[in-house]
Formats: structure tokens, sequence, C-alpha cells
């Protein structure tokens, strides 16, 4: 194309030029090669709190959301509505809902829901957003870009089922467009998933079946031609899931695509994860030579690490080390204790070495039981340690203590195995039935969800790329029954991670339930469709009881989680907040009048860090808040900027600040007063990050 482009330059004429250009251009969107489909453009979300105005885009309830009609004038509770090529029609505002489409600036808001507390004392909270996740990935963006370690999907998996559209039914079945609506469906989220994820470590993982993972994975390798991509299949089913006139269904498969140096991390796994069950590798404690190999071995001056080890004359007892040598002592100019003999680190040369670890660490070492003697040879004696990798293996239970030898060095006959499992996973705990449906009925108390995953095989995807991060933060915005949060709180039980769980999720109703709503005179919108959505219904109500340990009822869970010491009834020491997107009106944001609505997602920017705050309707909006149990601080009114930075001085442990200003340059001058790691102008920063949406087409 370059040179395609410098032949056009050549062009004198002006206008035939630029049109030759817009016509290169335009012939390369036409992809001749690869992936092929429509862009689909119409995609509509409800805007119920955004009232009926003249100008608006607005729908009937009951209809669907892409039915849109513009408002022409609104008068004693009657909006006058015209279609394209229609006639204008009258209807009552209260059966009209605003809609925007794709492409248009939206501007989000968190509504608080619920809440549940099971861990006061933990600043840990996860987040559940009721919404359409196209627009929640746009909010999410502005909250978190390049922060995500991982991003967990489930997407529907268009197969044309109908016992919840959300999962299975994005377009019908009989559409000769579905593929093509369904990857630009994925393509639009995709494009901002990427915007949330980590470029240097980062993991999206995407599961699929045998009915769009073609085209997914000729998706996926278009929009992110830089990374590292695998797809693994992994059996879901034991008794299979039957296809009309087909096979029956046992697998699935995940796409794992790998952001700069992420990779999957070796576990210790059950032989069940071996390719070929006999090849094994027990691993257990290792000894290293305390003695230097390799680089930086030979003594030096300066060095901190030739130093006398003391051992008693039987070669038993570890009796103490002396101090470094400098590097014009001698050996012999050491006192060495009575009783004892002194090993220095000499090569088996005879030339100076040097002691793997520095005199205070042996000591610390020493006493914990990571030091071994052995045998006395023609240099002193070989003296061996534990790596880091073998203590903390110890300290955190992977390693049994048997008993500790006369040296005082630990005694420990566990074994481990530790490695990255081939690309087909047959494990009897990632069963879809048992781990999902079954366990999730039970909690519910009966079935409101088909197809639940595994909780132990998202526990166990996600875990390959999040063992080594204690604080992550993942994100599933396809989150359907909610058991990626269930299965990120297991996964920080056992190894007392940190780690954060964002989940979205919109609340569509059943098919068989929306029939019988629509029945008994009940539009999307009302409360009586709203509360058997999937988000309340489902999502919300499994994450409320599996942390707090019961079911549905408030009877305690049974069991406890497979081959872990963990019972269900004991819940997990997290905390969880529950949010619905809305939608604000731009001019009243920046006249400062949606502060209260505004605080939760400043709440989210700053790191969802203790409870929520909230401001009740009845409550004033102080000059500023100043929030260190939540990290963050807002100064509402300018004029109280040196008391502000008073109170922001005897609160070191806030992070964030958001400062409301119209004056750019002031907003630098009174950051520049500040200690805290990241600033932010309200409602600027807010409002231009989502004006720029009318570009995403």
């Amino acid at each position: 194309m370059n040179a395609l482009d410098e032949l056009i330059e050549q062009i004198e004429d002006t206008t035939l030029r630029e049109r030759i250009r817009e016509e290169v251009k335009r012939s390369n969107k036409q992809k001749k090669f690869g992936l092929v489909f429509e862009e689909h453009l119409p995609e509509c979300t409800p805007l119920y709190d955004v009232p009926i105005k003249r100008g608006c885009k607005a729908s009937p309830k009951g209809r669907t959301i892409s039915d849109i009609y513009t408002v022409l004038k609104v008068n004693d509770g009657k909006a006058l509505c015209v279609k394209k090529d229609s006639e204008p029609e009258e209807f009552d505002i209260n059966d009209l809902v605003c809609v925007a489409e794709f492409g248009e600036p939206i501007y989000p808001y968190l509504n608080p829901i619920d809440a549940v507390c099971n861990a006061p004392d933990s600043d840990l909270w996860h987040t559940l957003i009721e919404a359409d996740n196209y627009h929640a990935l746009q909010l999410l963006e502005y909250l978190y870009a390049g922060k995500v370690d991982c991003i967990y999907i489930d997407p529907p998996y268009n197969t044309g089922a109908r016992d919840w559209k959300y999962n299975n039914d994005y377009v019908d079945s009989s559409d000769q467009y579905r593929h093509s609506k369904w990857l630009s469906m994925m393509k639009k989220r995709l494009i901002l998933a990427k915007k949330l994820l980590n470029p240097k470590d980062s993991v999206l993982i995407v599961t699929i079946d045998e009915k769009e993972y073609l085209h997914l994975g000729c998706l996926l390798e278009e929009l992110f031609p830089d990374a590292s991509i695998q797809m693994i299949s992994v059996a879901i089913s034991r008794g299979g899931v039957a296809r009309l006139n087909q096979f029956s269904r046992v697998d699935e498969y995940i796409f794992f695509v790998e952001f700069g140096n992420c990779s999957p991390q070796k576990m210790s796994l059950p032989d069940e994860w071996r390719r070929n069950p006999d090849d094994k590798q027990a691993l257990g404690i290792k000894w290293y030579s305390l003695l230097r190999m390799g680089n930086h071995a030979d003594r030096t001056p300066n060095c901190k690490v030739f130093y006398p080890i003391f051992v008693s004359k039987d070669g038993e007892t570890f009796m103490g080390a002396g101090d470094p040598l400098s590097f014009s002592d001698s050996i012999e100019s050491v006192k060495t204790p009575e009783g004892t003999v002194a090993i220095f680190p000499i090569k088996s040369n005879g030339d100076d070495g040097v002691w793997s670890l520095t005199r205070e660490n042996l000591l610390e070492y020493q006493k914990k039981g990571y030091i071994r003697l052995g045998k006395f040879k023609k240099n002193g004696m070989s003296i061996s340690y534990l790596t880091k990798s073998d203590i903390e293996k110890i300290e955190n239970g992977t390693y049994k203590i048997d008993g500790y030898r006369q040296d005082g060095s630990i005694i420990s006959n566990s074994q481990y195995t530790e490695f990255v499992p081939a690309t087909q996973w047959k494990i009897a705990s990632h069963d879809a039935s048992e781990y999902g449906s079954t366990l999730l009925s039970h909690i519910l108390s009966g079935k409101r969800f088909a197809f639940p995953k595994s909780i132990y095989a998202v526990h166990d995807t996600i875990r390959f790329f999040v063992t080594n991060k204690p604080n992550a933060l993942i994100v599933d915005f396809f989150a359907g029954s909610g058991t990626t949060l269930h299965a990120v709180n297991l996964l920080n039980a056992e190894d007392g991670g940190n780690r954060r769980c964002i989940l979205v999720t919109n609340n569509e109703v059943s098919e068989a339930e929306a029939k019988t709503l629509t029945e008994q005179g009940y539009k999307p919108g009302d409360e009586e469709w709203e509360k058997l959505g999937i988000a309340r219904y489902v999502t919300w109500e499994r994450t409320r009881c599996s942390i707090e340990g019961h079911d549905v009822n408030g009877r305690p869970l049974k069991g406890t989680y497979l081959g872990k010491d963990i019972p269900m009834s004991d819940g997990f020491k997290a905390n969880a907040a529950f949010f619905k997107l809305g939608f604000l009106d731009k001019n009243d944001v920046a006249l400062g009048r949606q502060f209260r609505e505004l605080l939760p997602v400043l709440w989210l920017k700053a790191g969802a860090i203790g409870k929520c705050p909230v401001i009740e309707d009845d409550d004033s909006i102080s000059d500023m808040m100043i929030l260190p149990e939540n990290k963050f601080a807002v100064l509402t009114n300018e004029k109280q900027y040196i008391e502000f930075v008073e109170r922001m001085d005897e609160c070191p442990e806030i992070d964030v600040a958001y400062i409301v200003t119209d004056s750019e340059s002031g907003y630098r001058d009174m950051i520049s007063g500040l200690n805290t790691k990241e600033n932010y102008q309200l409602y600027r920063d807010y409002l231009d990050n989502f004006r720029i949406n009318t570009s995403r087409r």
C-alpha cells in the first residue's frame, strides 16, 4: 500500500487525487480473505432513567427495542411520535422508553440495588452490574483501561435455544445472517474488552462450542494479531448434551488470548490432568549447595558472603557463623570457638568462593530448619539450603514438616507434581451437570438457569493465570448465573488471595416467563418483570447466598467444596455490591446536579475499596468528601481548597482525588499541592470520556 500511496500523491489534480484516495480506503474495508461478515450496526438500549422529551428517540414498551420513534412533542402525559416513512402516532408517555442507538454518546451511572457484607474488616468488594454489557464495557473502559488482569467470558453460543435469550438466542435460528450478527455483536464487545486488559501481562478467556468456534477463532486472530492464542477442548458432560439428528456433545472449547508476558503457570495437579497418567515426575523438597556456582561465584573485594560457618567437630551440629572477612584477611586469622570447625566457601580446586546467602540470612534460615549440614570433605563440608520456592511451599502447607534432623534441618517426605497440562481436559469436577446445574439448584432451590458452568471448571481455568496474582482484577461481562465470581471467592479462600471480580449481566427473563408476564399485563421495566430477570433472580441471588453460606430460603448449604476443606455453609469472607447501570443527562452532569448518582462510579474508579459511600436523597452535598476508608476524596467546592489540602494531609492513605472545577489551569494548580497518586477533574474527565463514543461505529 505504501507504493500505491506514493503514486496517488503524484496526481496533480487535487479533486481527482482525493476521490481516488477515498475509493482506495473504501476498497480496503472490503475483506476479500478470511472472516467476512456484515457489521449490523443497529443495537439499541432502553434508557429507563431518561424522561421522555421532545426530540428524543423512544420505543413502545412491549415491542422490540429496535422499533424506534422520534418524539415530536409532549403534552399532558401524551407523546406525539413519528417513525421513518410513517404517519405520526400518539402514545401515553408511560408506555414509552427512551432508547440509545449504537454509537450515540451515553453518560452512565450506577444505581445501588443491594449489597452483601460478610467480611466487614475487609477492603475487598466484588461488583455485579445489571446492564447491557456493551454500555457496561464503555463504563469499565473509563474506570479500568489497561488495568484488568483476566477477562473470562462464556458468551451466547448461538445455538437457537430459548431457555434464556441471554444465553443462546442472540438471533433467530432461521435467520440467514445469524452467524454474521453474532460476530458483529462479539466484535463490538471484544474491541472494548481489549482496552481493559493490561497489555503487558493479561489474558482473555472465551468458552464456546462447535457452532461458532471457527468464526470466533478467526475473529480473535483478526482483533488480536499480536497476542498468543491457543484453543483447548474440555469435557463438560459425562452423559452428553443431545443434538437433534447429530452426535451428542460432551465437550466444548476454550480460547486463551495471552498478552505481553502472560502464560499459564505450572500448577500442582492431580493425575487426571496428565495426558499419560504413568508419566509422573514427583517432586519434593530439593536441597541446593550453599556454595554458589556459576556467575559471581568468586571472592572479590567488598564481598559480604565470604565468612566462616562453625559446626561441631563431629559434623552433626550447627554452632553459628562468623563475620565476613575483608579481602585482605586470611582464613587462618579466624578464631574458631572451642569444639568447633570453621567451614569456608572453598571450591574443589582450592580457590576462594562465596556462599549463596549473607550471614544474616543464613542465621535466619538455620533457625527455621532451612540449612542442612552434609559430610566433611577435602575442602571443608557440603552445606545445603532451601530456595524461596520450596520455602513458600513449606510455609503455605504444600509440604508437610515430618520432623527435624540433629543439625536442625527439616525432614519432609511430601511430594507434589507441578506442570502445565495438555490441550485436552477430561476432569471429573468439570462436569456441568453435577457441579453446575445441581450445585446451582441447591443454592436457588430449583432450576432457574439452564446450563451453568461447573464452578471447578471456571476455577481451574482462571487459576492457571492468576495463581501468581493474589490481587488480580477479573472481569466477566457475560456473567450468566455468576459462576465466575463464585469461583474467584473459592480461589481466594484456598490461598488467601485478595482477587476482585466484576460481573456484568443483563436482566432478561426467560421466554416462558416473558409470555406469562405479558399475559398478566406487565412490561419490561415494571418491578414485577424486573425481579424475575437473570441479574436479580439468578446472578445476585447466587452471589449473596454463596457468600453468606445458605440457600435462598436461608437454610445452610450442605457439604464442602470438592477436594477442599471448606464447608459451603461457612460462605466466604467477601463482600459484594449490586448496581444497575443507568444513564444521565449530560447537561445535568455538567451543572453538577448528578454528583449523588456519580458517587458509586467514583468509588469504583478509585479501586472499590471499602463499602461504597452513599448520599441519601435528603442529604445536602457538602463542599468536600474525605473518605480514608475508601482511599479517595472529592472537592466539590474549589473555594474550600485550602481546608481540603489540610484535611488531606491528615489522611496520607488517600490515593485518589477528584476536583470539581471548570478551569483546566485551576485544576492543575490544585493537584500540584496534593500527594495523591491519581487525580481527576470533574466533570470534564467523565464527560469527555463518553462524548467520544459517537466515533465508535
